[in-house]
C-alpha cells in the first residue's frame, strides 16, 4: 500500500545522500581500471555518525581484493545503500534499483507480465497474499497463504519481495516453476506448480444481483480506477433495485492506494468518521476521516474477508466494522497494516519506505492482529474445485436477516 506525498525526514535524505562522504579516498596501493571517481563525498554528511569502519572495509577491498581492477564503484555504492535499508528488518522498506523501480510503476498502473499473484513476507517466509482472478496462478490452483519455497529450484530463503518479483516475472509465454508448501489437515504438503507467464490485467470490480433486493460487489483491487468502477457497479445495481442490501466482497483483495480505501469507506459513512489512524511513532498520530459521500449510509451491508484480504481491504473492513458494527464473514485477514511511500531518487532509483502503521478507528493494530471475522467460515480447496462458496452463502443468509 502506498500513499504519495512529498514526505521524508531530512535526516533520511542526509543519510542517503551523504552515506559515502566524509573521508579522503587516498589509500589505494594501485589504481583499479574498473573504478569510477567518487563525487559528493561530503554533501549532506550527517553529524555524529562514524563511518570509519565502512571506509576501512571499502579501502581494504580496493587494495587487496584479487579482482579489484574489475570493481565497479557505482554498483558497490548501490549495494551498500541496499544493505543499509535491509538492515532495518522491515520487508516493506526497500531500496529499489532502476529496473525494480520501473516494475513498481507497472504494478501501480495495473498491467504487467507475470503469473498473477500478490506476494509478501510473513515471518520471513515468502507467502502468497492472494492470486488474481483468471490468471495463470489462480487457474493452476495457487491459493492465499501458500508458502513459496523456491522459484525455478532456487531457494527463497532470505529473499526480498523485489527479488522474488524479478524472478517470477518474465517474457510472456515462458515458464516458471514455483515450489509451494501448503498446510492441509494440519500437515505441510509440498508441490511444484509450472506456470506459463502471461500479460496480467489487474481486475477491479465485478457485480451481481443475487436476489431482487440483494447486490454483490466484489472489489479486487484499490487501484486508480477503483472508485469509477465501483460507481458503475453501484449504478447498475440501483437500476435493478439491488442496492439496499449489499455484500461487499474483499476476499483476495491485496489492497492498493490508501486514498481509494478512504473513498470506498466514505460511501457507507457520514463525513468526518475516522476511517483509519496512521501511527507515525513517537506519539505522532493522524486520523484520516471519511469524505462527503454517504450514498450508501442507509444500505444494509456485510463484508466478506479472507487471508488474502490485505492493506486497503483491511482498512475498509476495520472502518465499517468499528464505526457501524458491520458484520465481517470469512477468515482472518493477512495483516498488512503499514504505510509505504515511494520517493524517486537519482539514477532512476527509488526508496519505498514504511512511514506509519495503521490502526482501526478503535485503535487495533492491523499489522499485529489482522482483522478477525465476526463469523468465521473457511472456504476449502475442495470448495473451490467444486464451485462451492460457503462464505458467500453465509453472507446471503446474514444480510437477509438485516
Amino acid at each position: 500500500m502506498m500513499r504519495y506525498k512529498a514526505l521524508i525526514p531530512a535526516i533520511l535524505i542526509s543519510l542517503i545522500i551523504g552515506f559515502f562522504g566524509g573521508v579522503e579516498f587516498q589509500k589505494f596501493q594501485e589504481p583499479s581500471r574498473g573504478l569510477r571517481e567518487l563525487i559528493n563525498r561530503d554533501l549532506g554528511q550527517p553529524e555524529a555518525v562514524d563511518f570509519s569502519l565502512f571506509w576501512d572495509v571499502w579501502n581494504l577491498v580496493h587494495q587487496r581484493y584479487v579482482g579489484r581492477s574489475e570493481l565497479n564503484t557505482q554498483d558497490m555504492v548501490l549495494g551498500a545503500i541496499k544493505g543499509m535499508v535491509e538492515s532495518i528488518g522491515d520487508p516493506f522498506t526497500v531500496f529499489l534499483k532502476a529496473e525494480e523501480s520501473k516494475r513498481l510503476q507497472e504494478d501501480i498502473s495495473g498491467e504487467f507480465a507475470g503469473v498473477g499473484i500478490e506476494i509478501g513476507l510473513r515471518k520471513g517466509t515468502l507467502t502468497v497474499i492472494s492470486p488474481l482472478d483468471d490468471t495463470p496462478a489462480s487457474r493452476a490452483g495457487i491459493i492465499a497463504g501458500d508458502k513459496i519455497l523456491s522459484i525455478d529450484s532456487q531457494s527463497t530463503a532470505e529473499i526480498t519481495i523485489e527479488e522474488a518479483v524479478s524472478k517470477i516475472r518474465g517474457r510472456r509465454g515462458t515458464k516458471v516453476v514455483l515450489t509451494i508448501s501448503r498446510n492441509k489437515d494440519g500437515e505441510d504438503e509440498t508441490k511444484d506448480f509450472e506456470l506459463v507467464r502471461d500479460k496480467i490485467k489487474v481486475p477491479t470490480v465485478k457485480w451481481t444481483k443475487i436476489e431482487p433486493d440483494i447486490g454483490h460487489i466484489r472489489l479486487f483491487s484499490f487501484n486508480q480506477i477503483a472508485k469509477n468502477e465501483f460507481d458503475k457497479a453501484l449504478d447498475e445495481l440501483k437500476k435493478q433495485g439491488a442496492s439496499k442490501k449489499l455484500i461487499l466482497d474483499l476476499r483476495n483483495n491485496p489492497g492498493g492506494l490508501l486514498d481509494l480505501a478512504i473513498d470506498i469507506s466514505s460511501y457507507f459513512l457520514e463525513p468526518g468518521y475516522v476511517v483509519v489512524i496512521e501511527d507515525f511513532g513517537g506519539g505522532l498520530r493522524e486520523e484520516l476521516k471519511s469524505k462527503p459521500n454517504g450514498f450508501l449510509k442507509d444500505a444494509k451491508v456485510v463484508i466478506l474477508i479472507n487471508k488474502g484480504s490485505a492493506s486497503a481491504s483491511e482498512i475498509v473492513a476495520g472502518a465499517l466494522h468499528d464505526n457501524l458494527g458491520v458484520k465481517l464473514i470469512g477468515e482472518t485477514t493477512f495483516g498488512k497494516g503499514s504505510v509505504q511511500q515511494v520517493e524517486q531518487l537519482r539514477l532512476k532509483t527509488a526508496l519505498k519506505i514504511t512511514v506509519a502503521k495503521w490502526l482501526t478507528p478503535k485503535g487495533r493494530s492491523i499489522s499485529d492482529q489482522g482483522i478477525e471475522p465476526d463469523i468465521k467460515i473457511e472456504r476449502t480447496e475442495e470448495d473451490v474445485k467444486n464451485d462451492r462458496d460457503p462464505q458467500l452463502e453465509k453472507a446471503i443468509e446474514v444480510i437477509k436477516e438485516l
